[in-house]
């Protein structure tokens, strides 16, 4: 069979005009970390007809990630993330550009991952906080988005970061000279500030020590959809972004969503409150 673009995704048209579809082919789009979340997006981006990708990722594939990750499957072990996240594209679009950064992100490289992008997605390990000051940093003095979803239990909460709006750093109130465990406390406080998964969670199970947290596979293919839809939306205009000091979180096994502007981001007094209850109650 010969393939022919427009008519793979020539049903998206009604909900996307044919000049939209066409930008989704022509665009760029930058993905960190493909693992659980980052994985699902791949999946969903090429979907929706992305014809045009940079991957990072330096992991290979291993049994514990079968719970939540789309390529982990059999086969696949022991292969790079990045190998698998290329086949699954070009088996959906062979006509698809794609560069693959087997390393993962860092300062040797982050000009060429970014090089060309129209929109980055941070799905990155929760750990990864040089890679991302690196990302984020760079990212927004290239005028660019970047978007991430950090999965919570059978929720996630979705940030938007214009490059105009408010920085990285100063949402979740990062600073120089902080320890991990300071750092690992804030990323907490600013991708859950109202903790949801918190009235289910067996909270004897997370393994900060160890960097093994919980996980259920349901959350990054939740997410998949809600970042191929705001992708979509800078791309093509499709109404307006919302950027933090705005974010969203959603829980689908409480049934509750929420939208809060956080003016101050994690700065403010009440923010400060949470950030030292959670240095007082976490086992980090």
């Amino acid at each position: 069979m010969e393939y022919d673009y427009f008519e793979a995704f020539s049903r998206n048209l009604g909900f996307l005009s044919l000049e939209e579809q066409t930008r989704l082919r022509n665009a760029r789009v930058a993905i960190a970390g493909l693992g659980g979340t980052g994985g699902a997006q791949v999946h969903a981006l090429s979907r929706m007809g992305i014809g045009r990708f940079h991957l990072a990722d330096p992991d290979t594939f291993e049994l514990v990630n079968f719970n939540r990750q789309s390529g982990a499957i059999v086969p696949n072990i022991g292969r790079l993330k990045t190998e698998v996240a290329r086949e699954t594209i070009l088996a959906i679009n062979p006509e698809a550009d794609i560069l693959t950064f087997d390393s993962g992100v860092g300062v040797g490289n982050i000009d060429a991952f970014l090089e060309g992008v129209d929109v980055v997605v941070d799905s990155m390990d929760f750990y990864c906080f040089e890679e991302r000051f690196l990302l984020y940093g760079k990212a927004r003095a290239k005028g660019l988005w970047v978007l991430t979803a950090p999965p919570l239990g059978f929720g996630f909460t979705l940030l938007m970061f214009d490059p105009k709006g408010m920085k990285f750093e100063d949402y979740f109130g990062f600073h120089s000279g902080m320890t991990e465990r300071q750092r690992i406390i804030a990323l907490i406080a600013g991708v859950a500030p109202k903790p949801f998964m918190l009235k289910y969670l067996d909270r004897s199970r997370p393994d900060f020590a160890g960097r093994r947290l919980p996980s259920v596979g349901a959350a990054p293919f939740m997410i998949a959809g809600v970042m191929a839809t705001e992708v979509t939306r800078i791309l093509t205009g499709k109404g307006k972004t919302l950027a933090v000091p705005t974010i969203y979180q959603f829980d689908a096994l409480l049934r509750r969503f929420r939208k809060k502007t956080y003016y101050w981001g994690m700065k403010g007094p009440l923010q400060r409150l949470k950030r030292a209850f959670l240095n007082r109650m976490l086992p980090l």
